[in-house]
């Protein structure tokens, strides 16, 4: 046998292991392939690359083949080579096992991309090629072969080069990780929901509390439940295992359950000295008398928390399930439980139902609960135990840990997902979006929690264009409306006194400027075509008698002005610098133009809008109305205008998508969008400094295809600049002066009357 298959004699047991792989997995390959299969299995295994990767080829490669082909599973070798080679044994071992997976769950047809994407990890990333590996079963549950290959390749950039920042991407320890392979597979989460949650709190209780995502470094039991703590609730990032419809409506059961703990829950049970299963079950109590009142005011959240509420009999009466089956049966009426245990929790709480208003009858009743569930012998496991149904929260809010610290504490805290974690520092950076910071108050561990109101209205949610995968990230950057602060008019007023002459030229350069539809004029004495109805007049005359006419041209003329104008400033930090060549800052520079320019547009009676933008992440594109379209520009414009600051970073993109609306619903001829900026865009969460430019030009591309014509003043600072590459060499002009306007408006008016 070893010699009809051109297997040498085995010198050692690993070896004898390996030729007896080749031996049953060679009729996988029929006669066209064999050969070419086992030069592929000896050269991995003279290779001398060590452990089990010749071996595990050998062994897995013929299952590969018989899913995928026998010249793909070939090819594999070469790529297992490659893997050992520059990713290290381990990955080499690991990759025929991954390559049978990707053949199960995304069919033969996507196997060669699949290993075309391996063999550019193994240029781009070759580190992270075993932890990709080893999370490949969880991804291919999650994504297809194309959101796989966007997210892997969104990984390798982010992390800009830095080979643990790309570990801990493919470890998924990363919350932007999660949140891009949330994005690619489909899955409804916490970004998706924010905007429609508050708006549905409001109508259900009145108030909007702080929404926040849980942070990436809390326990795991925090991370797949909700909670709450003082005012502010804390949601998941998403609800695994659940579809979109499922997920969308646990968000808002879980925020319509916190409301009801919010305003029925108005103190804390002190914890005292009860057990772990004790907490517990005057947790689930209290969640069931908070749903009854809230249900007894809005009877219609039954039909939003009731289908969560799955549990049934089972034989063996666990801890976990006995609590699921109580909660079901507290919430269901209808529901009729054959358990002793789960009947008197539900008579006792029926028997209260005129004390519900009490919050102490909670208490009551799941310490009784608890000392017969010690008397049944049922094991409670604490760091185990998850509360159900999903939607319902963690409960740690509502327990005041008291100031001594003990065993029994330590393990009650355990059940309400002990808060004992901390938002990581990002180089003394704040967090992404995590306002929220857990530590230990007192050495009992009583949790506290941070978090920074802001003061803007989320109104929108627009893509990011990502250059590397050539797609948009649906809903990735949020735009939040921040009232803009008022400083002295008089400054604005005064800039326009002193530059009286200039503010003059400027208005006469744009009232010259026709920016209209072209209008047909007729009966000209000379012109572009000749006016059919006055050549036929002329003939006419000119057969009775009668001298014709000589005004028998017409021509196309622009007589009247249809144009609206979006100023659109950057008030980045970067904008505090002086403008080169100057005294000013490139902030001061702004201001003027804006000033000037707004004169002149108001006294031609233009349609036109100011405002500003910086951004704290993707999170907190921050945009600013000094004026809109239909508003006067008056002395509360001006005071707009002058209270500006400068300040956090320059998120280009999402500012031009979001001006664009407005102007997209302007009716006039031509639309402008005026952006007056220092440079490059930029902002802390993104490393890639290509990245933000790329996505900036798309936007201004989409813009155009609106029909919004789109220009940048660019105004010189030591700033890096990439105006031309976002607007285009002809759409952008930089100056140092205000002066310079009168440069550019000739340019840009001329380029419009086209």
């Amino acid at each position: 046998m070893r010699k009809r298959l051109g297997i040498p004699a085995p010198p050692d047991r690993q070896n004898a292991a390996l030729m007896q792989a080749m031996r049953h997995g060679a009729s996988a390959f029929g006669s066209e392939c064999r050969d070419a299969w086992i030069v592929a299995c000896r050269r991995l295994a003279g290779a001398g690359y060590g452990g089990a990767v010749a071996e595990n080829y050998a062994c897995l490669s013929p299952e590969f083949a018989a899913l995928a082909s026998p010249g793909v599973a070939i090819e594999l070798a070469g790529i297992v080579s490659g893997a050992a080679i520059r990713a290290g044994r381990r990955a080499a071992e690991q990759l025929p096992r991954a390559a049978i997976e990707v053949a199960e769950k995304l069919g033969a047809g996507k196997c060669g991309r699949w290993l075309r994407l391996v063999e550019w990890m193994l240029g781009a990333a070759p580190e992270s090629l075993a932890t990709l590996l080893e999370q490949m079963p969880g991804l291919l549950g999650q994504t297809d072969i194309e959101g796989l290959e966007a997210w892997v390749r969104i990984g390798v950039r982010v992390a800009d080069g830095d080979p643990e920042r790309r570990l801990r991407f493919f470890r998924l320890e990363d919350a932007d990780s999660r949140r891009w392979l949330q994005r690619q597979s489909g899955q409804v989460g916490f970004l998706d929901m924010e905007a429609r949650l508050k708006p549905f709190l409001v109508a259900l209780w009145g108030d909007a509390p702080p929404l926040r995502e849980t942070p990436p470094n809390a326990p795991p039991q925090a991370r797949r439940r909700p909670g709450f703590d003082g005012s502010v609730v804390r949601l998941p990032t998403n609800f695994q295992g659940f579809s979109p419809s499922d997920s969308e409506k646990l968000y808002r059961a879980a925020v319509a359950h916190i409301g009801a703990h919010l305003r029925f829950s108005r103190d804390r049970f002190p914890l005292g000295s009860l057990k772990p299963a004790q907490v517990a079950l005057v947790s689930l109590i209290e969640d069931a008398r908070v749903e009854h009142l809230a249900m007894r005011e809005l009877p219609g959240l039954a039909r939003l928390f009731l289908p969560f509420h799955s549990a049934t009999p089972t034989d063996i009466a666990t801890a976990p399930s006995l609590f699921a089956r109580l909660a079901r049966a507290l919430a269901d009426p209808a529901y009729d439980d054959p358990n002793p245990w789960v009947r008197k929790g539900r008579d006792a709480f029926m028997a209260a139902e005129a004390e519900l208003d009490d919050q102490q009858v909670s208490r009551r009743i799941g310490n009784l609960l608890g000392n017969d569930l010690g008397q049944m012998r049922v094991q409670f496991d604490p760091k185990n135990y998850v509360v159900q149904p999903p939607y319902r929260d963690d409960n740690m809010g509502l327990w005041d840990f008291g100031e001594d610290a003990s065993a029994q504490m330590a393990d009650a805290e355990e059940v309400l997902s002990s808060a004992s974690f901390r938002v990581e520092e990002n180089d003394g950076r704040a967090p992404d979006r995590v306002e929220q910071e857990w530590e230990p108050e007192s050495p009992a561990g009583r949790a506290h929690l941070t978090v920074q109101e802001s003061e803007g209205v989320l109104v929108a949610r627009y893509p990011e264009f990502d250059y590397v995968t050539g797609r948009d990230q649906a809903d990735w950057t949020s735009v939040k409306e921040y009232p803009p602060k008022q400083g002295q008019a008089q400054l604005v007023a005064r800039l326009r006194e002193e530059r009286a002459g200039f503010a003059d030229r400027l208005t006469a350069l744009i009232r010259s400027a026709r920016v209209s539809r072209a209008e047909r004029l007729r009966r000209q004495p000379e012109g572009e075509f000749l006016d059919l109805d006055a050549c036929i007049e002329a003939f006419i005359s000119r057969r009775i008698g009668e001298n014709p006419s000589p005004r028998i041209h017409g021509r196309y003329e622009r007589r009247s002005r249809d144009l609206s104008t979006l100023l659109l400033l950057d008030i980045s930090q970067s904008t505090a610098a002086g403008v080169r060549n100057g005294r000013q800052t490139v902030l001061d520079v702004e201001r003027q133009a804006a000033a000037l320019l707004s004169q002149a547009m108001a006294e031609l009676g233009d349609p036109f809008a100011v405002a500003a933008f910086c951004s704290d992440r993707r999170e907190d594109v921050r945009y600013l109305r000094l004026k809109d379209f239909g508003q006067p520009f008056d002395a509360l414009a001006e005071a707009r205008l002058a209270g500006l600051e400068s300040g956090l970073s320059t998120r280009l993109g999402a500012a031009i998508r979001h001006a664009g609306r407005d102007l997209a619903l302007q009716k006039t001829y031509r639309r402008l969008l005026l952006v007056v900026t220092d440079g490059e865009p930029s902002d802390i969460d993104v490393e890639d400094r290509k990245y933000l430019v790329e996505d900036a030009r798309k936007a201004v591309q989409r813009l155009n295809q609106m029909a919004v014509d789109t220009f940048c003043v660019g105004l010189d600072s030591d700033a890096e600049s990439s105006l031309g590459r976002i607007f285009g060499e002809h759409n952008s002009i930089t100056i140092s002066a205000v002066d310079r306007l009168t440069q550019l408006l000739p340019r840009l008016y001329l380029r419009m009357s086209r």
